[in-house]
């Protein structure tokens, strides 16, 4: 998942610190997240998103629960007033992995 802040909104910005830290803790409140990695882009390029995150689960189910769960909708009304994003959702094949 990318986001990219909407005009007018930066890092200096309350709302992007907070929508910051409810992802960054989503792990400790969503028990169906395997793994999580998120930050802050570090390049200076225009075309670059201000955030990104990968997020593992066991299975689609998984994901679905994650989906609704009220600590990731709480994570979507921050981040949905402060910019905008995209999504893909993908499988790995850990056999073809190894």
């Amino acid at each position: 998942m990318l986001f990219k802040f909407k005009d007018g909104v930066s890092w200096s910005d309350f709302r992007a610190q907070e929508a910051e830290a409810a992802t960054r803790q989503h792990p400790q409140h969503i028990p169906d997240i395997v793994n999580w990695q998120c930050g802050r882009n570090v390049a200076d390029r225009l075309v670059a998103h201000d955030f990104a995150l990968i997020g593992d689960f066991a299975d689609r189910d998984a994901v679905a629960r994650y989906l609704v769960h009220p600590d990731h909708v709480r994570g979507v009304e921050l981040w949905r007033a402060i910019a905008d994003w995209v999504v893909v959702d993908f499988e790995v094949d850990l056999e073809a992995a190894k």
